[in-house]
């Protein structure tokens, strides 16, 4: 494999560990403000972000590479709204798309094929958490200001259920 598609897959375990982290963060803000389905759905969101951390580094050790863990960043987001958490994680969504993207280019260009076709999941994966992302914005934007509202949107992401990703290696 590719010395630079090797390692910016290494990279994107620890990038996928620190949205787990930063998941988890938000989450307990939420859990802080008693808004359980939406702590409940970035619970959930950290669970997603392990797993995927968990399958690069599966991919990597087929392809017998070698893994090397390094340490996760503290989240340094500071919250002062219902609000900011949603912004923050939308945000956080393109930055990873944005990482995928960059592994996608560097495999295309050293005709990594098994690489790019592993990828494609990821790149489903992320269009998915963008809209989703954007959507928890907008829904709270339209209803979630209201208390009533706000109640509803938390006992619907309270119904949230883990589900693994489907991406078998």
């Amino acid at each position: 494999m590719n010395e630079q598609v090797a390692k910016l897959l290494n990279e994107q375990i620890n990038k996928e560990l620190y949205s787990a982290y930063l998941y988890l963060d938000i989450a307990n803000y939420y859990d802080e403000l008693d808004l359980d389905g939406y702590a409940n759905y970035y619970m959930i969101q950290a669970q997603e972000e392990r797993d995927h951390a968990l399958l690069f580094m599966k991919y990597m050790q087929i392809n017998n590479l070698k893994v090397t863990l390094e340490a996760i960043g503290k989240p340094d987001k500071v919250f002062s709204s219902v609000l900011d958490p949603l912004e923050v994680a939308a945000e956080h969504e393109r930055y990873v798309t944005a990482l995928i993207n960059n592994i996608y280019h560097e495999a295309h260009q050293a005709r990594d094929y098994r690489t790019m076709k592993f990828l494609d999941w990821f790149v489903d994966e992320q269009m998915e958490e963008e809209e989703n992302a954007d959507s928890m914005i907008s829904r709270y934007k339209l209803f979630g200001q209201d208390p009533k509202g706000l109640y509803l949107l938390d006992q619907e992401y309270a119904a949230r259920v883990y589900a693994a990703p489907s991406l078998v290696l």
